[in-house]
């Protein structure tokens, strides 16, 4: 679905991005790793058309992104930050949205999920930073994308919120879905992830199964894995396609 070729990204005198090629071809849920300023959360504003590169290309569906914009319609996204404005309550951002996109939602399902009934009505500001996350997730999910971005998505949520959404993309990673997902919660990773993309200081530093990781680092848990990666003399100086 997603082809990334040699991608270079630089802000200012800061390399961001070197030369990273990577394909996110298979459904399922990839965890894009790395600590912060690694470059993760550019690849994927690249991807989603919010960041323009450098050097390099990014095909989705065997067709080059650059200068087109109607496949953002077959993906979905939800940021880490969102600023929403403060005097609209939550059902008038729906309705925006559906004005911007009017493919059919599924915001009834989410609203549920999220039990969001009561909250609707009510102002932004007027909302508790974990209703605002699941607006936020109630907005980047409801629509049903054979893509879904998502950059920190489990931040604020409380504890049966949090379990909400893993099954939900369980469930959709099992409908063939590609989803793509930042976070630094090693026990998401842990249950969700069929694949780890590792990006350091830009690079691709592994690319493979949770399981595979800890095999290679020699580690016994995964959090140590992704630690051992961290410590300059353990780091890979080329890509691991294991």
């Amino acid at each position: 679905m997603i082809k990334v070729e040699n991608l270079y990204k630089k802000y200012g005198r800061s390399a961001v991005l070197q030369g990273v090629s990577v394909n996110f071809d298979q459904p399922g849920i990839t965890a894009v790793l790395g600590p912060n300023g690694s470059g993760k959360t550019t690849l994927l504003k690249c991807i989603l058309g919010l960041v323009i590169p450098d050097q390099g290309s990014i095909y989705f569906n065997g067709q080059n992104i650059a200068s087109r914009h109607r496949y953002r319609r077959h993906l979905s996204q939800v940021s880490q930050t969102v600023n929403f404005p403060e005097n609209l309550s939550a059902h008038e951002l729906i309705l925006m949205a559906k004005d911007i996109r009017p493919d059919t939602t599924r915001e009834k399902e989410l609203i549920e999920l999220f039990e969001l009934g009561g909250e609707l009505n009510k102002k932004m500001r007027h909302l508790s930073g974990g209703n605002r996350q699941k607006i936020n997730l109630l907005l980047g999910l409801m629509y049903d994308s054979p893509l879904i971005i998502l950059d920190e998505p489990s931040n604020g949520l409380d504890p049966l919120s949090y379990l909400n959404l893993k099954n939900f993309l369980n469930r959709e990673a099992s409908r063939g879905k590609q989803i793509l997902v930042t976070t630094h919660l090693v026990s998401f990773i842990e249950e969700l992830a069929d694949r780890i993309v590792f990006i350091l200081e830009g690079k691709i530093y592994f690319d493979g199964s949770p399981f595979d990781l800890i095999s290679y680092q020699k580690q016994q848990k995964l959090e140590e894995a992704i630690a051992s990666i961290l410590r300059p003399q353990n780091q890979m100086s080329h890509v691991q396609n294991i």
